[in-house]
Formats: structure tokens, sequence, C-alpha cells
């Protein structure tokens, strides 16, 4: 077990030094210079020409990725906290420290001091959504898969198909007509303060209704086809000729078996529903992850946008390690190799 995690962190690690240099050479290479993308479209040509030699902007590009990293882990100083540069970009943790992301442009504000609290936000709508999104899903795929093409497959099965197609905007439309315009019992926007009359539990219904409705149909598909596949098996029929319970079969034998393969698809709805669900923030104008990323990115916020990349790749690569280590609870065999 020590061998394996020590592989995958140092796999963990790897991947994120990949990613990381994607992202500093893509943003390096789009059009304009990194200092005018860092210091957004209102800064003066002094105050570009002065960043540009700070930054020794024309060095090799694996120099300046260097010195980038550099910042980030905290090896030498921000160049944007240089009382020299005049630019008064101050971070209250000062220019050298562990995690910096630098300034952005956009919210004029150290990226650490705007990046946490909107992953955050995100954070608990995707929490409250994953929590309702695994057990239905769950419920869903048992029911259609124990009696294989019956009338309650073919009926959960539609219902599942229908909500998955329908995309987050239609449905989130639709909630709001319904139950903000015709019944108005609940918010049509997610601010996550009071100042609209609304508390703020109230506003987290229908951001989670929508990720509920478009996500856990898919999900209950995949577990669906498990179970089908495992209600195969000749130990399920061994049990179930010996006068086992319907109730005992599925939760002592076939639900763990079941959920093998689709624990690896459950994992992937985290990387979703915390950098995915820009459509859902959008909607009801809820301050999240992904409505920052694309703010970042429509305005040329590039210190913001490498690092929400790098962060998006860090819950990547840790549910990926956590779908390794559900396996090897799931599956003994896999333990035996």
């Amino acid at each position: 077990m020590a061998n394996f995690l020590l592989k995958r962190l140092a796999m963990m690690v790897v991947t994120m030094l990949c990613a990381s240099f994607l992202v500093f050479a893509v943003c390096e290479f789009t059009p304009g210079s990194v200092a005018r993308k860092s210091l957004g479209p209102f800064a003066t040509q002094q105050q570009v020409d002065l960043l540009s030699q700070k930054l020794k902007a024309n060095d090799p590009l694996l120099v300046r990725y260097g010195r980038w990293l550099g910042v980030l882990v905290g090896a030498i100083p921000d160049p944007l906290q240089d009382p020299a540069t005049g630019l008064n970009f101050k971070d209250p943790r000062g220019a050298q420290y562990f995690g910096n992301f630098g300034y952005s442009t956009l919210n004029k504000l150290p990226v650490n001091d705007v990046i946490w609290d909107r992953l955050g936000n995100t954070s608990i709508l995707a929490g409250l959504a994953f929590l309702l999104i695994v057990p239905l899903s769950i419920i869903f795929g048992i029911l259609s898969g124990l009696k294989e093409g019956g009338v309650l497959d073919r009926t959960l099965s539609i219902i599942c198909i229908t909500f998955t197609s329908i995309p987050e905007f239609a449905s989130g439309v639709f909630l709001v007509t319904l139950f903000v315009i015709l019944w108005p019992i609940l918010p049509g926007t997610s601010p996550l303060n009071s100042d609209g009359g609304w508390a703020v539990p109230y506003q987290f219904v229908l951001p989670v209704a929508v990720l509920v409705i478009y996500d856990f149909g898919y999900v209950a598909r995949m577990i669906r086809v498990s179970m089908i596949g495992v209600m195969e098996r000749p130990y399920i029929r061994t049990a179930i000729l010996k006068g086992m319970s319907t109730r005992r079969m599925v939760l002592g034998h076939a639900l763990r078996n079941a959920m093998i393969a689709p624990f690896t698809v459950l994992l992937l709805q985290i990387n979703f529903l915390i950098s995915g669900v820009v459509v859902t923030e959008l909607v009801f104008a809820y301050p999240g992850f992904g409505r920052l990323i694309l703010d970042a990115s429509l305005f040329g916020d590039i210190a913001t946008l490498e690092a929400a990349t790098l962060i998006t790749v860090a819950i990547a690569v840790v549910t990926q390690l956590l779908g390794d280590l559900g396996y090897m609870l799931l599956d003994p065999r896999i333990r035996v190799r």
C-alpha cells in the first residue's frame, strides 16, 4: 500500500507539473504581451514596459516558467510586489509565500483573496447536489437493473434519459418559471446574501435541483447496466434459489459488486460539480468557481485562469487517487495483485 501511494503521489506531482506548464505556455503564447495581459487593458504603456523589464519577458519560455513556478511555491518573490515597479499590487501575506497565485486584474485583489471564497461557494453547492445524486442514482439504478425490460425499468429509464437530455439552462428557466414567476415560493437568484429578502438556505434549492436533475440520470444508467450484469452471475442465481430475500441479496451481494464499475463515474461527478457548473451559476447569479473562470476568461485575467486550472487539475488527480483506493476496497481481487 505504501508503494502504491508513493507511486500515485509521484504521478500526481508529474501531472500537476505538466498541466501547469501547458497552461503557462498557452497563456504566454496568446496574442498580446505578458505584461499587458497581467496588468489589464487600462494600464499605461509605462507600466507595461516597466513590468516587462521586471518579468524579463524576453527570456526563454522554460526560464520564465521556472520563475513563475518559483513564485508559486514561495521560492522567489513576486515581481508585482516589488516597490520598484510602482504598481502598488500589495499582498498582506508579503511578496514571497507558498501558494502565491499572483494578482487578479479583474477583481483588483490577490488571486488567493478571491478564488478560495468562490471555490468554497461552489463546494457547498456541489456537496448538496452530490448528497442527492448518489442515493437517487443508486435507487434508480438498482430498481431498473433488478427487472430488466420490465415496466418499472422502462419507466425509470425514460425518466433518466429525459432528465439527462435537458440542458441545465433549460431546466433552470423551467424551474424559475414554475417556482418564481407562477408560484413565487423560491428566489430566482442565489447571491448568497439576504438582501433580497430570502434566507440563504432557500437560495440553494433551485441551483441544487438543476444539478440533480441534469446529473443523476446519467449515473443511474451506469449503475443499471452494472446491476444487470451482476444479476446474471451464478452466485446471485444460487442465492435466489436458496430462498434469500431480495433485500438481503441486493444489499449483501449484488450492490457492492455492481458499484465497482460506476464508482469512477460517481467520482467524475465531483470534477463536473466543481468546475463544470458555470451554466447553473450564471442562470442563478451564483458567486461560484465556474462563474469566476468564465469572467476571468472573458476579461483576460491570466493569473486567475492559471490558478483555477491548477486547482481543477488537482481536484481531478485527487479524485482519481480516491477512485483507485475505492476500487481496492470494493474488489478484493485488486488488493491481491
